[in-house]
């Protein structure tokens, strides 16, 4: 399959380009930052290539291109006619917002060296003067966080993407061997009754069958089940719609052996779908 969208993301220097392509990445584009313009024809033609599998790409260039900035025109002209869809985003700000962003961050402006920070934001300004009439839409980002420039991004642009499945880690743990560090969400089992106290069933685990029926038999048991069931049937298209691509949720009980596992085995079959990736792993079982 070959290229059916290019966006080309341009504009001032911390005007918030590399937030965007972050969040172009988290939609399963391909992305480069700050490719030489002198490779984009052969880039291109990689692209359309037979067996290809680059369906949407975000490419990033900017003042950083030097004087090869001014071909960009002449190719982004040429790019038009191409088979694929060509969209050009254009990132600014106000002065004093750049300045403060700068200021903040200690980074260097690109055009930095014997000018000062607002004499060099300037000249990219004129430089980049041409780039910014071909913009398919230009954005100021001067009034937006971090968080409301991706949310903006992927409200405009989420139709054309692949969006990877979320990748969910649901581990079974043991507190007395440690609490998982990786872990983004975690709940304590420990309050359920315990088989390691029932001679019978000390010796197995979470998904023996004689272990699974005495922990059914509690009613909450299959109310702490459902009660997280819920929360993450909650949470989870929240986390997408951040772009968070993976999720470890932990569950833990004494020696991570019985309750742990059992209920995170149950999690995996609620949570299971076509459009999540789930990923059970029980650290502690064999302890």
């Amino acid at each position: 399959m070959a290229l059916q969208d290019l966006v080309i993301i341009t504009g001032t220097s911390g005007s918030g380009k590399g937030t965007v392509l972050k969040t172009f990445e988290d939609l399963g584009f391909f992305c480069i930052d700050n490719l030489p313009v002198s490779l984009i024809p052969k880039l291109m033609e990689g692209f359309q290539e037979t067996g290809s599998d680059v369906k949407r790409a975000v490419l990033v260039i900017d003042i950083r291109a030097g004087e090869k900035l001014a071909d960009l025109v002449q190719i982004l002209r040429e790019l038009r006619k191409a088979a694929f869809h060509l969209f050009v985003l254009y990132l600014e700000a106000e002065d004093r917002v750049l300045v403060r962003r700068f200021s903040e961050t200690r980074r260097p402006h690109p055009l930095t060296g014997e000018k000062s920070l607002r004499e060099a934001i300037k000249v990219e300004r004129t430089l980049l003067g041409s780039l910014r009439e071909l913009a398919d839409v230009t954005l100021d980002t001067s009034g937006y966080t971090v968080h409301e420039i991706k949310a903006l991004v992927m409200e405009r642009f989420k139709k054309h993407a692949q969006t990877p499945a979320l990748n969910i880690h649901l581990l079974s743990f043991g507190y007395k061997e440690g609490i998982p560090l990786e872990a983004d969400l975690m709940f304590d089992a420990r309050f359920l009754p315990n088989p390691y106290f029932v001679p019978r069933l000390k010796a197995f685990h979470g998904k023996d069958k004689s272990v699974v029926k005495y922990l059914q038999s509690f009613p909450e048991t299959a109310e702490f089940i459902r009660r997280i069931g819920n929360l993450l049937k909650y949470l989870l298209p929240k986390y997408v719609r951040e772009g968070k691509r993976y999720l470890t949720v932990a569950v833990g009980c004494t020696g991570g052996r019985h309750r742990s596992v059992y209920v995170v085995e149950e999690l995996a079959k609620l949570l299971s779908n076509k459009k999540r990736s789930i990923h059970v792993q029980h650290r502690d079982i064999n302890h």
